[in-house]
Order: C-alpha cells, then sequence, then structure tokens
C-alpha cells in the first residue's frame, strides 16, 4: 500500500503516524496528549524537514503545556480567551477554573485529555486516524456533555486534512467554539520567512486581548512579505472571496512552503509571533476570542446534533 498507519514509542509519547510511502511524506499525532499534531514532514533537499514547532517529550508536554502556548493543541469547548472567565447562558452564569492566563480563561478544557483511537486505515489513496473524547461535563465553568471527533487524513501531495466533529450528547442547546493552535517552524527566525493571508478586517482588542467590538481594514499581508519585525497577537477575518490557499508561509531560500486550507467552518485566523521567533502560531477558529460573550461566530448546537470543522494543510516544494 503507498500509505500506513504505523504505532511508535519515544521520548515517552505513544505516536501514531501516517505515511506516503512514496514520498516519505508523514504525520505525527499523539492521542495521549491532546490529539496533537506533533510532526508533519517531508523529504526535501536531501533531508526531512518538519513544518510542526513540537514538545520534546512527554514530559516536556506535562510540565510545559500552558507555558509553551498549548502548541498544536485542540482548542475546544473554547478557544483563545474567555473574559473573567466567566460568561452567561440560557440564564446561568457559568466560570471556567482550567487554566487562566491574568484573569482570563484560555483555550479550552481539551487541550491535554487523552483522546481515544477508534479508527485507523492505510491503502493506496490516504492513511487516516479518527480520535475520541467523550466530555461529560465535568468541569463547572462548562457542565455539558459532548463528544469531539478527530480525523487527521494523509493524502497526495503531502496535503493533510483535520476535521473535528462535535456532538452534542447533552439533554439541552450547548454553546461550542472550535480551532487549532499550530506553531509553524521552517528552520529559521520567522523573520526570514514570507507570509501571505486574505483578509479583510482585523478584530480589535482591548488591552486585555478581548474584542471590543470594532474592527479595521487589514489587508498588508494579502501578497507575499517578509515578516521581518512584525509582531502578531491577532484575530483576522478570513476572506474566502480570494483564491485559496487562504494562509502561506514560505521559505523562498529553501523554496518551499506551508499552505493552509481551512473550510468555511473557520472564517477567522489567529496569528501569533511568540517571543523566541522560531516559529509561528496560525491558528484557525470558528468564532473569534471571547465568542461565549460577544457572540461573535458563536454555534449553539441542539441535542444529538453534531457540527464539523475542517481545514488542511499542504507543504509545496517551490523547486
Amino acid at each position: 500500500m503507498s500509505f500506513t498507519v504505523e504505532s511508535k514509542t519515544e521520548n515517552g509519547f505513544d505516536k501514531i503516524i501516517l505515511k506516503d510511502n512514496s514520498s516519505n511524506t508523514s504525520a505525527e499525532i499523539i492521542p495521549g496528549c491532546g490529539a496533537i499534531l506533533h510532526a508533519f514532514s517531508i523529504w526535501h533537499n536531501h533531508h526531512f524537514i518538519n513544518v510542526i514547532d513540537q514538545y520534546d517529550s512527554a514530559e516536556d508536554f506535562a510540565a510545559n503545556v500552558e507555558s509553551k502556548g498549548m502548541k498544536s493543541c485542540k482548542l475546544s469547548p473554547f478557544a483563545c480567551r474567555i473574559k473573567n472567565a466567566k460568561y452567561s447562558f440560557g440564564g446561568h452564569q457559568y466560570t471556567f477554573n482550567k487554566y487562566m492566563l491574568g484573569d482570563n480563561a484560555i483555550h479550552g478544557l481539551l487541550y491535554d485529555v487523552a483522546f481515544e483511537i477508534i479508527h485507523q486505515e492505510g491503502n493506496d489513496e490516504r492513511a487516516q486516524v479518527v480520535l475520541q473524547y467523550a466530555y461529560k461535563g465535568e468541569n463547572a465553568g462548562f457542565p455539558f456533555s459532548y463528544v469531539c471527533n478527530i480525523t487527521y487524513t494523509l493524502s497526495k501531495e503531502n496535503t493533510l486534512e483535520i476535521a473535528t466533529k462535535i456532538t452534542n450528547t447533552d439533554k439541552g442547546i450547548i454553546p461550542m467554539q472550535d480551532g487549532w493552535h499550530p506553531y509553524f517552524k521552517l528552520g529559521k527566525k520567522v523573520d526570514e520567512l514570507q507570509l501571505e493571508f486574505q483578509s479583510k478586517e482585523k478584530i480589535i482588542f482591548d488591552d486585555t486581548l478581548v474584542p471590543n467590538g470594532e474592527t479595521e481594514p487589514y489587508q498588508e499581508f494579502g501578497s507575499l512579505k517578509q515578516i521581518g519585525d512584525t509582531f502578531f497577537d491577532n484575530c483576522f477575518t478570513a476572506n474566502f472571496a480570494e483564491c485559496q490557499p487562504l494562509c502561506v508561509l514560505r521559505d523562498p531560500v529553501q523554496k518551499l512552503q506551508v499552505e493552509i486550507r481551512p473550510d468555511k467552518s473557520y472564517p477567522y485566523l489567529q496569528i501569533y509571533t511568540p517571543p523566541h521567533r522560531n516559529s509561528i502560531a496560525i491558528e484557525n477558529l470558528s468564532a473569534v476570542p471571547d465568542a461565549f460573550n460577544n457572540g461573535i461566530g458563536l454555534i449553539t448546537l441542539a441535542p444529538q446534533t453534531s457540527q464539523v470543522f475542517a481545514t488542511t494543510f499542504k507543504i509545496t516544494p517551490l523547486n
């Protein structure tokens, strides 16, 4: 078979490896650590290049997942910040209490949970694994039950699709936001890389990085431009009227680029440059930060209904 699924234990991680044997492209997923994408690698210029900024070991993940910015984690049932960790829904007020950054709750409840493998297959067209976590309402800030299914599919031309299916298993309507938090790297400071993303507006934040209800036009990176010393910690609307890919991160020296191709279930793009600037977080979001309060993009799911959120990462050699 052209595509295979392998299991491997390394550095304390129990990995699932999706592999295209014809090209040596692979994706490494760690179900036990929030279903993170640990590596996405191709053979280019006579060596392997992994475009995902990863954790050193299972110990590193357990000790530092929050301090290292929840790299590659699933953001659910909310993404980014909830102001003062509080929100109201259905006439009741709730308070999150898992992880705080200042006064705000951040990045949801599933970023460090262990997902179960429920399906895997490899054939001549693709390698795929399906992971599942059944949330039982154990956090007081979100006392509702739902099931999160994540499907990773590696296919030809260095293409990795990531689809998240959220199913409401509670008795009533529940609020929901979905997102991902990958940090991409190309082996050098991001200052030397080029970035392009299709957006019309930037969401304006207050001093706590929560939207203040305003937007402003933004197309500074509407075509490929060197990142240089640009600092990002911003949310942008996705302009699907332009041709895909929605976002491109390119190394013009190595002649390699990472393409991010979300579908319309992810209408927002959050971008963050960490202080070390060895990687850049490019996050697909279904709603803006603090959506549980401002309602911008927030989805409500009726009992026994589902919503799918999908994005695709593609690595393209340019020579």
